[in-house]
């Protein structure tokens, strides 16, 4: 994804998506995070969810992270108005000004279906995710 490139969250609908927020680009609790979920994103796919990281950093550190540990989903800046979309998600630190640590799994309308707010230094994996997908599988099928 190209760093001047924009997207819309209507743009993924139809599909479950997962919003994984997090506070910056290198840091190594993020790095970690960020590694793990591209390593998972084989099973993201099997879901059909479609997976964007999001930090109010801006669009060329994005792009230097995202070449530096070999991601391959998008990386949202979230850089100007500072926070807008982590805080209407209720994912934004006001003293620190960054991101939360915050995952998101929305179904395929676009409703919450899943949040969790992880402790900015722990990595909270991917089993949340994981298991909010399995159930959207579930009720998708039970339809």
């Amino acid at each position: 994804m190209s760093p001047e490139r924009r997207l819309n969250l209507a743009d993924l609908h139809g599909t479950p998506v997962i919003i994984a927020f997090y506070p910056a680009d290198f840091s190594p609790v993020c790095s970690d995070q960020m590694a793990l979920y591209q390593a998972v994103m084989p099973e993201f796919a099997r879901f059909g969810a479609s997976l964007v990281g999001l930090s109010v950093d801006g669009v060329w550190c994005h792009r230097a992270f995202a070449e530096s540990r070999r991601l391959e989903f998008p990386l949202l800046s979230d850089f100007e108005p500072k926070g807008l979309v982590a805080r209407e998600y209720g994912a934004y630190d006001t003293d620190e000004g960054t991101a939360e640590r915050a995952l998101f799994v929305l179904d395929r309308e676009g409703v919450v279906a899943w949040s969790y707010l992880s402790p900015v230094g722990i990595n909270p994996g991917a089993d949340g995710i994981l298991n909010a997908l399995e159930e959207l599988s579930r009720q998708g099928a039970a339809r």
